[in-house]
């Protein structure tokens, strides 16, 4: 996730989410085809980034420093245009009669940057590499619709088992055949974890990740850790999103007051993050230059299922007890003017479905001093409290003040101990994650992937998905909740498809694996040094876009 990235339900547009076109003139890399011209000025567009928490593969990638990368350097079979639309990007067709057993064919004379042709074969051996669970990729379990996946998802699989619901029919067709039908697969395909990678990245997939060859419009010039990764236009590449500049270089900054100061002066280009002491003043100082919209992306925090304050019965009343200690309005109107929303469930309310207001259980997610005494207080009676609780945070983004208002708001309302616990930088923070060793609560959400109800349930809380194998960094596993997934994905239509979603939901809000907190709306700016600047449905800029 992490916070991570992208329509899914039965290939339509995400409900109410918009495309923000931030100049006069309108971007025209959504469109058409063709290669990489470096247009603009030559000179390439100054980003934010952080640091990647792996090197650079698409399938264990699942964090937004590696995907905004990823995604420039990459092109799937589909891509999700500004408005959260599907198109053919590499695919010439996706099709299937039945929803399970589905035909893809790509466009011929693709290829990779290194001049390597793209073939069906590059998508089958990139899908069977990210779904064995020899090769531990973080995002395994976006495979795990596929027939096969059980074999080489289970603990004991060798390196040489293969997906048996990939074929490989021709150098452009192959075909997929899925456990159950899911009419929403094709609009899947444009998530990173589902790119395709040559063979040269199975002789060192080690050195392949720190210099990756990709079939996107940029490709890695340089990657300098903890400083930098500079992309140039990728000259093979023939497609929708062909870069209208020089490049970009992507800044890893240790301070966003430091990144924000640099936009208002010119050496930044444009930005994704706001600085929380300059919200309140962002919009007047950048005026048409700034960006506030709604944005698919959900903020949370998580508690190990094994942290020994929060498990059995006890360990659920705290949970609860913890939710309704949290002033969410408060927090929200004091510190984010107008750039978040209160929860209401675990879904962005950009998301067709998500936003939702009557999910059973959800009165969890207000703040009820008197309901959150009477829930701790009956969990002491089972078993005390050890403590304390600590709400760990990269401290190299804008994240501070919110955690501290959180713990003073648990702190003042349960009379417990409860405080920050910052990291230096995100690599760090994510590696103790990764690792199970984080000690606490810890800084959790999601940054969409696809535009669904589905993306913000199975990659973060289904059992296939925890363990390292995918984005479930809690190790929440719940059967009956996997097993509504299900159901919803085998669903005729979008609404049969949310009433499952939501009946997931409905789960989480009893056990709260993660704590909702609010919605995070698109916000940024950008420079008076470039034009065309738009940000996607999933709050990312389209760099590939950006004219200097």
């Amino acid at each position: 996730m992490a916070i991570t990235r992208r329509s899914m339900m039965l290939g339509s547009a995400a409900g109410g989410a918009a495309a923000l076109t931030l100049a006069a003139c309108s971007s025209d890399g959504d469109s058409g085809s063709g290669s990489s011209d470096g247009g603009g000025s030559g000179e390439p567009i100054l980003a934010n980034g952080t640091e990647p928490e792996n090197p650079l593969i698409p399938t264990n990638t699942s964090e937004v420093g590696g995907g905004r990368v990823i995604t420039s350097v990459f092109s799937g079979l589909v891509y999700y245009t500004a408005d959260g639309k599907v198109e053919n990007e590499v695919a010439e067709s996706i099709e299937s009669e039945d929803n399970q057993t589905w035909t893809i064919t790509i466009r011929e004379g693709l290829k990779f940057s290194d001049g390597t042709e793209l073939t069906a074969q590059n998508f089958v051996d990139a899908w069977n590499f990210g779904a064995n669970t020899a090769n531990a990729q973080k995002s395994q379990s976006f495979f795990e619709p596929i027939e096969g996946f059980a074999e080489v998802a289970a603990d004991d699989a060798t390196e040489d088992l293969t997906l048996s619901g990939l074929k490989v029919v021709d150098d452009t067709t192959f075909t997929v055949k899925l456990v159950s039908t899911q009419a929403d697969f094709s609009s899947r395909l444009g998530y990173s974890a589902y790119s395709p990678m040559p063979p040269s990245a199975f002789d060192d997939i080690d050195a392949f990740g720190e210099a990756p060859i990709g079939n996107g419009p940029y490709m890695v010039d340089s990657w300098t850790h903890d400083s930098e990764i500079v992309l140039v236009p990728n000259p093979e590449y023939d497609g929708p999103r062909a870069a209208q500049n020089a490049g970009v270089t992507f800044v890893v900054y240790a301070k966003d007051e430091t990144l924000y100061n640099d936009m208002l002066s010119g050496n930044v280009d444009v930005s994704d993050i706001i600085p929380t002491g300059a919200l309140s003043t962002f919009e007047d100082e950048l005026g048409d230059r700034a960006v506030n919209a709604p944005g698919a992306v959900f903020q949370s925090f998580t508690i190990h299922q094994e942290d020994p304050d929060f498990t059995g019965e006890a360990g659920k009343l705290r949970r609860q007890a913890i939710s309704y200690a949290i002033d969410r309005k408060a927090i929200c109107d004091s510190l984010f003017y107008g750039t978040r929303s209160p929860a209401t469930d675990f879904v962005a309310p950009v998301i067709d479905g998500g936003g939702a207001t009557d999910i059973p259980g959800a009165e969890v997610l207000t703040f009820d001093e008197a309901k959150a005494k009477e829930l701790w207080d009956k969990a002491e009676e089972m078993e005390p409290f050890k403590g304390p609780f600590t709400l760990a945070y990269n401290a190299d983004a804008p994240h501070k003040d919110w955690v501290e208002a959180v713990c003073n708001s648990i702190k003042n309302t349960l009379g417990i101990e409860a405080s920050p616990n910052p990291f230096p930088a995100f690599g760090e923070f994510r590696e103790q994650i990764t690792a199970r060793t984080m000690e606490g609560a810890f800084r959790s959400g999601w940054q969409a992937d696809y535009p669904s109800v589905f993306n913000f349930l199975g990659p973060i809380y289904s059992s296939a998905a925890a363990d390292g194998k995918g984005s479930n960094d809690g190790d929440y596993k719940n059967p009956e909740f996997d097993d509504l997934l299900k159901k919803g994905l085998a669903a005729p239509d979008i609404d049969a498809a949310n009433e499952k979603f939501h009946a997931a939901e409905a789960i989480l809000m009893e056990d709260l694996p993660a704590i909702p907190l609010w919605y995070q709306n698109t916000f940024g700016g950008y420079s008076d040094l470039v034009s065309n600047v738009e940000y996607g449905w999933d709050t990312v800029p389209l760099y590939y876009a950006i004219t200097k």
